[in-house]
Formats: C-alpha cells, sequence, structure tokens
C-alpha cells in the first residue's frame, strides 16, 4: 500500500509528520508524491494564522477530489485545522474518512488500516497525552532536524489558538529526549534544533524548575551531534544558568530566537505578553554582554488591534535601537475564538501591510550592515548543497536556522556533501547572505 503524505505548517508539526512517516514505514508501508499512484492519502493540517488555514483548507479539498474521482481509497487529515474544525470537515467534506487530533497521531498506522479495512474509526481529541515517540522518518536531508521538547502552551496569549488546539504545556521526559537524538545521530543527522511553543520553560512541568540547561548538557554528550540550535525563547523566561549553558557549551550555536511580537507596553499587555519594553532591552543587553557574538532572532506582529501610528513608530524606533540579527513580520490574523478577534479598533489589511514593510526595510538595512561587518570573520558552516554548474555550496553559519535564515554561499574546488562541516573566511556579502571561501 501507497501512502501521499503532505505536511503542511510548523517545524513542530513537522516532527509530527515524521513521526507518523517512521510508524508507517515500520508496518511496511511505503511512500509516492503522486497523487494518482496513492492509495491512501494523509494531510497534517496548520491553522495557526489564515493564510495556513486557507492552504490547509484548499489543500484537503484537492485531494478529497482523487477521493470522489475513486483515485485513492482513503483521506485521512490530522493535526491542527483537523483537532480545531473536526466536526465542520466530517459534515463539509464527506470524502474524508478519517481524522486525528494533534496530541493523537501516534494511533496513525491504526487509522489507515481502519480506512483500508472500512472500519468505522474512533475520534481522538483528548488533548493531555503526549504521543508515544517512535523511530523518526526524518525528511529534511538526513543532516539536520527537528527535536520537539514540549507539546502545548499555557501562555494563553490573546491573538493565539495555540492552547486550545494543542493543549497545557506538556514536556517530553528528558531520557526520551536522550534517546530520540541519540538515534537521530546514529542515522546521521549533526544539527539538531529545539523546537516547542515555547522551550525556555522546558522541564518545570515534570521537574519542577527550569531544566533546559540541563538537558543541553545532556545533548552535548552525543557523539556526531556538532550543532545544537534553540528555537521560541520567550524572552521573560530567559535565566542565568541557561545563558551560562549557551556560553560554555561548544555545540550550542549562539544564536536564539526570542520572538518578542511588540514594543510598545500598552500593545504588549493587549497581546497578553508578560513582560514589558524595559524587561526586553535589559534581557538583550544582558545576553550580548554575556554572549558577544549572538544572533538573536525575532517575530513581530503589525496591526494589532488597537496600534496606532505612534506605537507602531515606538516599535519600529526600538527594531532601529536594537538592530535584531534576524527579524521577521506578521501582519496580524484575528483568528475566531481568541480574544483578539473580538478587540475593537481593527486595523485595515493595508496598513497592516505598509507597517509590516516599513519595518522590514528598516531590518534590511540593518542586516545589510550587519553583513558587511562579518566580512573577514572565519566561521564554521554546515554544507545544505550545491549550487548547479559552479564551484560554490550553499551553508549556514551558527547564525542561521534552516529555511527561515540566510545561507553562505562557499567558494571552493572540493568536493563537498550535504551535512559536512568546513571552516570558511567571509569575502563578501549581501542584504541576508554572505559569500565566503573554505580556508
Amino acid at each position: 500500500m501507497k501512502i501521499l503524505f503532505i505536511s503542511l505548517g510548523c517545524d513542530k508539526n513537522l516532527v509530527d509528520s515524521e513521526e507518523m512517516l517512521g510508524k508507517l514505514a515500520t508496518e511496511g508501508f511505503s511512500f509516492t508524491d503522486d497523487e494518482t499512484m496513492a492509495d491512501v492519502i494523509v494531510i497534517n493540517s496548520c491553522c495557526f494564522i489564515n493564510d495556513a488555514k486557507e492552504e490547509s483548507i484548499n489543500t484537503i479539498l484537492e485531494m478529497a477530489e482523487c477521493k470522489k474521482n475513486n483515485v485513492c481509497k482513503a483521506l485521512i487529515v490530522t493535526g491542527c485545522l483537523a483537532q480545531r474544525y473536526k466536526d465542520e470537515i466530517v459534515k463539509e467534506i464527506p470524502e474524508v474518512d478519517a481524522i486525528l487530533g494533534t496530541a493523537n497521531y501516534d494511533k496513525i498506522v491504526s487509522v489507515v488500516n481502519n480506512c483500508l479495512n472500512n472500519v468505522v474509526n474512533e475520534e481522538f481529541f483528548d488533548l493531555k497525552p503526549l504521543p508515544t515517540p517512535g523511530k523518526r522518518l526524518v525528511t529534511t536531508g538526513g543532516y539536520y532536524a527537528h527535536l520537539k521538547i514540549a507539546e502545548g502552551c499555557d501562555k494563553c496569549c490573546t491573538y493565539c489558538i495555540i492552547p486550545k488546539i494543542r493543549g497545557h504545556y506538556r514536556s517530553v521526559p528528558m531520557e526520551e529526549l536522550i534517546k530520540q537524538a541519540t538515534y537521530l545521530a546514529s542515522i546521521g543527522v549533526k544539527e539538531l534544533i529545539l523546537v516547542a511553543q515555547e522551550t525556555t520553560i522546558y522541564g518545570v512541568d515534570i521537574y519542577g524548575k527550569k531544566s533546559l540547561h540541563i538537558l543541553l548538557k545532556e545533548l552535548c554528550k552525543i557523539s556526531g551531534i556538532q550543532f545544537i540550535r534553540i528555537m521560541y525563547c520567550y524572552p521573560e523566561e530567559i535565566y542565568d544558568e541557561l545563558i551560562s549553558t549557551i556560553k560554555e557549551e561548544e555545540k550550542i550555536c549562539h544564536y536564539l530566537d526570542l520572538p518578542i511580537q511588540h514594543a510598545n507596553d500598552l500593545i504588549l499587555k493587549r497581546m497578553g505578553r508578560r513582560t514589558d519594553k524595559e524587561s526586553l532591552i535589559a534581557v538583550i543587553k544582558k545576553l550580548r554582554e554575556e554572549i558577544p557574538d549572538i544572533s538573536i532572532r525575532t517575530t513581530l506582529i503589525s496591526g494589532f488591534p488597537g496600534e496606532d501610528e505612534a506605537q507602531h513608530k515606538e516599535l519600529v524606533e526600538f527594531v532601529d535601537e536594537m538592530e535584531f540579527d534576524r527579524l521577521g513580520v506578521f501582519t496580524y490574523s484575528p483568528e475566531e475564538n481568541t480574544p483578539a478577534s473580538e478587540f475593537p479598533d481593527q486595523i485595515d489589511e493595508e496598513i497592516k501591510e505598509e507597517r509590516k514593510d516599513e519595518i522590514m526595510s528598516l531590518q534590511q538595512e540593518i542586516a545589510f550592515d550587519k553583513s558587511n561587518d562579518m566580512i573577514g570573520r572565519e566561521l564554521l558552516a554546515i554544507v545544505d548543497g550545491k549550487l548547479p554548474d559552479e564551484n560554490a555550496y550553499i551553508g549556514r553559519t551558527y547564525m542561521d536556522a534552516p529555511g527561515i535564515d540566510g545561507n553562505i554561499f562557499i567558494q571552493t574546488g572540493e568536493e563537498l556533501m550535504s551535512g559536512d562541516f568546513v571552516k570558511v573566511k567571509v569575502t563578501g556579502a549581501m542584504e541576508y547572505d554572505l559569500i565566503g571561501e573554505v580556508i
């Protein structure tokens, strides 16, 4: 039996997809990227913002045509959209044979078998358990992989639906994460990217204290792992032991993803964020003092309900002052059943886009200056691939996470493989990318 598996959304969703692929492969299923050859189509959906929701719905409708035309035997929808809109999917898209919730993807094999045998499926929508992990089928090229260290979130920001579709914050036990990471290293993974809705409070729920620094030290002991990158660190939860561990452990990239969303105190409060501008400045200053070469990535929301021109300008000035190394901006997306979607003074889409563009134009200038400052530096880079018909490769330094940050274009006459680590000297710069040569 052949399965077409479509994974949408974030890297955390990708980990779930890889877990499902691994379980299906263990049971003898094979895979195809051609819907006309698939016996079963599985869509791991997303609905974090409106664009992601539309992509998921359109993909389901497109694949429903395959089922309607008897091209495939079963159509299964999993993930966030399935968890959030299960009743609507059942009612509006009868071609869907089964729906699987976000905390129950470990049931994928039995659900597929039931669909193929025309057995009515149970509904799995309990958000309390952590799914049972297995041997993942890594889809990122084999030399880097995401390690999801927790599920769910307790922050309940007013714009975010995640706690309702992913449940309360549940840390994955440390021994299980070490087991997973050891397995990933054994199959060639060299870069581990730690992800969760929030990584900084890892362990509080099961160990009674923040334990990310302890987990990091254990991961650093695993042979074969050379880069460890930390994503989704809430600024108010950064703590001294974590900073010291990043500073002291050679394998940990001097890189932090620090989503702050805004810098105006009133907007932060309306967002339900648990910090303020003064605290943000303090934590960024401390990180840069303790780890001078740290690369700080952040994300912002433009056009949050009630944001006036003065508050937007304050955010622009904050970005100018902080000079983030990496920065992305999302326009505010009103999500139904979130408090912010009911707030007065919703902002026009055109104004949201204008404000986003202004911030990104400023960030482009900052990024270009920072890239120029890198010329002459020697850095360790991981190779991601080769440029066709050129003696040059695409790579990343410690400053860049795959898929969201920049690259370094490596000039060399040597033959390199994806996943190789090479020492490079930076010889040129573009807005978001570097040019270098192998030393």
